[in-house]
């Protein structure tokens, strides 16, 4: 069975971890990373996590384990801000952390090569040629750059250009929006969360929920929409009803910052995510139509999709 053949059928997944990736010095320590797969199949596509503050590779498994038993490798590395880790805020890497997490995306994509060989039965069954990347919170900031984000620097000017072309999709979930809108606590100790979305061009699926008010911004839920609004390309944006910053439940199954717990508003996320990234990735795959009629045709739909 290939990729095209498991839209309906979902697989027995193996995971494994901790896979270890060496990184460029600075950083203080290697990689740990989780691969998890569907047991079966080949010519799978490969989904790079990036998970959000304080999580590690064994956060997000109602979006991992799904996305593994539909037919995706799903990578997911452990930033330095993860409590697993415990950094001292005075560490002299802190500051740098937003970069860190951006090079941990790709010293996976630049590592696929041995993790594939170090996951038992895994060899030769990935497609480097359709790969996503997707992040919740912090970790959808991180994602959002290797899709052609920028971040301004305190003049306005976009700074470096951090995309990379082996990505093709992405999955952007409570993606905070334009740092116009800051509160002065963050302004002063983010200065990275003032994105440019005007170079984010790959295909991406936004999803945001329209009860989520973060301390960090003086804006209300909309402020999670920005990076739909002001994108280009073909964007979606998925609006969450009476979603928090969790959006039912995505970090973890029962875990304490899931302030709006709802398994039915995951499973939407986990349904349309997957549909998604198919039609994105396989152009040919017809679910992604399937999937958006299905939510606006629910006798009480959960949340209100828009395209372009």
């Amino acid at each position: 069975m290939n990729f095209t053949e498991t839209a309906n059928a979902p697989s027995t997944v193996i995971s494994a971890m901790p896979l270890v990736l060496p990184t460029a010095p600075g950083r203080g320590a290697d990689l740990q990373v989780r691969v998890s797969a569907p047991a079966t199949g080949d010519d799978l596509p490969v989904i790079v996590f990036s998970h959000g503050f304080g999580w590690s590779m064994n956060g997000y498994a109602p979006l991992a384990d799904f996305w593994a038993a539909h037919g995706f490798v799903v990578v997911q590395p452990t930033h330095l801000d993860s409590r697993t880790l415990a950094l001292p805020a005075e560490d002299p890497r802190t500051p740098r952390i937003w970069r860190f997490r951006i090079e941990d995306l790709t010293c996976v994509l630049d590592g696929l090569d041995a993790l594939e060989a170090a996951v038992p039965g895994l060899a030769g069954r990935l497609d480097r040629d359709r790969v996503a990347v997707a992040g919740h919170s912090w970790g959808a900031q991180t994602a959002s750059t290797l899709l052609g984000a920028r971040v301004l620097d305190s003049h306005g000017v976009p700074g470096e250009d951090l995309s990379d072309p082996r990505v093709k999709a992405g999955v952007l979930l409570a993606l905070t929006g334009l740092g116009d809108d800051l509160t002065p606590f963050a302004a002063e100790h983010f200065p990275f969360m003032k994105p440019s979305f005007g170079t984010m061009t790959a295909p991406a699926l936004i999803v945001a929920g329209d009860h989520d008010r973060s301390h960090l911004s003086t804006r209300g839920p909309d402020w999670f929409t920005d990076p739909y609004t002001h994108s280009p390309g073909r964007k979606s944006l998925l609006t969450l009803f009476g979603a928090e910053h969790s959006l039912g439940g995505v970090p973890g199954y029962e875990v304490a910052e899931t302030t709006d717990e709802s398994p039915e508003r995951v499973a939407v996320i986990q349904r349309l995510t997957t549909a998604f990234l198919r039609s994105a990735l396989c152009p040919e795959d017809p679910g992604w139509e399937a999937a958006a009629a299905a939510l606006e045709a629910a006798p009480s739909p959960l949340g209100e999709l828009r395209s372009k």
